[in-house]
């Protein structure tokens, strides 16, 4: 999986305590992040790491993470290690009821009509979930599939520039 990471706001930090680089570098507006990041759910499952892989990069302050990941990460130096634990509601956010909706079975390819199925439509943007399959409709999600989750991320900062 290969997104960015949400841009929701994060309370619950457990973060490392900020030192003044030697260098003088550090995390700050406009600066051009690496990070390296794996990110689980609260009962340990893996959701999405890049370790190992290409780092994640982004310009600090620009909105282009969750603004608690920012100003965890704000001040740190290259190899800062961070933690931070986010609430449903300061991620993806809590699970909309009025997000499920019912239609025909028939608008379903037949491969499809099973619970835990992915779609995509055109005009939404994002992953839709077949939560209920039912003798002549569908029962559709269409909450991020990691709505209602709370997310434990750990960050490493690769970079600075």
């Amino acid at each position: 999986m290969s997104r960015p990471l949400p841009l929701i706001l994060a309370s619950f930090l457990l973060a490392l305590p900020v030192v003044a680089p030697a260098d003088g570098k550090a995390v700050s507006a406009g600066k051009e992040v690496a990070l390296e990041f794996t990110m689980k759910l609260e009962d340990g499952t893996l959701v999405e790491s890049n370790v190992g892989a290409p780092p994640f990069e982004y310009v600090h302050g620009e909105g282009q993470l969750m603004p608690g990941l920012e100003a965890a990460l704000e001040g740190q130096a290259v190899d800062a290690r961070i933690s931070v634990r986010l609430a449903p509601e300061e991620a993806y956010g809590a699970v909309d009821p009025e997000a499920f909706q019912e239609v025909s079975a028939e608008q379903i390819p037949e491969q499809l009509r099973e619970v835990g199925a992915f779609l995509t439509a055109q005009g939404f943007d994002g992953l839709i979930r077949v939560a209920e399959v039912r003798e002549q409709t569908v029962l559709l999600d269409f909450n991020h599939p990691l709505a209602g989750q709370t997310l434990d991320v750990e960050m490493r900062v690769v970079g600075i520039r």
